[in-house]
């Protein structure tokens, strides 16, 4: 089966939330301390407006769900997704993170919509839902996410953006040319 390329239905289906598990060996001082370090980091960056990101308060010292080990867990909306990932590629030390995307599709996201910053931890995915009615939302209060009012670019702004990258990169040598249909 070949990927969607209508607009409309790619548009449409766009994740709008993101989590950032990071892990740490529950009996290891110096991972625990570090994971709080980054945490702590990612919470004035925060407050300062690097990005918008939310630690979840609980701090999970034993594995929880489907994480094997400590971890705790990092709500980030799609417009800050690059930010935050930037950041915790640059500045996780040895610590690995889990990002997976937030959808109705909960098992499928821990599964196979999966990235892995650092060495990867099998996860146990046995009691995690195949499919959830709800989409899930987190601080809707934000107006971020699946909350947002409405989406940053039209359909038409899109489009328009789309034509005129097409354009520019038109004489440019190294630069692959979308297909004519």
């Amino acid at each position: 089966m070949s990927p969607p390329t209508d607009l409309e239905e790619v548009v449409n289906s766009e994740v709008k939330e993101w989590h950032f598990h990071i892990y740490f060996h529950q009996h290891n001082a110096e991972e625990h301390h570090a994971a709080l370090e980054l945490r702590d980091a990612v919470l004035r960056l925060r407050r300062d407006g690097a990005f918008v990101a939310v630690p979840l308060f609980r701090v999970n010292t034993d594995p929880i769900g489907p994480h094997p080990v400590g971890s705790y867990e990092i709500w980030v909306p799609a417009t800050s997704f690059a930010s935050v990932f930037s950041y915790l590629c640059q500045h996780r030390g040895e610590l690995s993170i889990l990002v997976h995307p937030l959808t109705r599709e909960e098992r499928r996201d821990h599964e196979i919509r999966r990235a892995w910053l650092g060495p990867s931890y099998p996860l146990d995915l046995s009691r995690l839902p195949v499919l959830s009615e709800d989409i899930p939302l987190q601080y809707s209060s934000l107006k971020l996410g699946y909350s947002a009012p409405e989406p940053d670019f039209t359909l038409e702004d899109r489009r328009r953006i789309g034509a005129n990258v097409e354009r520019i990169l038109k004489n440019e040598k190294e630069a692959a040319r979308a297909p004519s249909n």
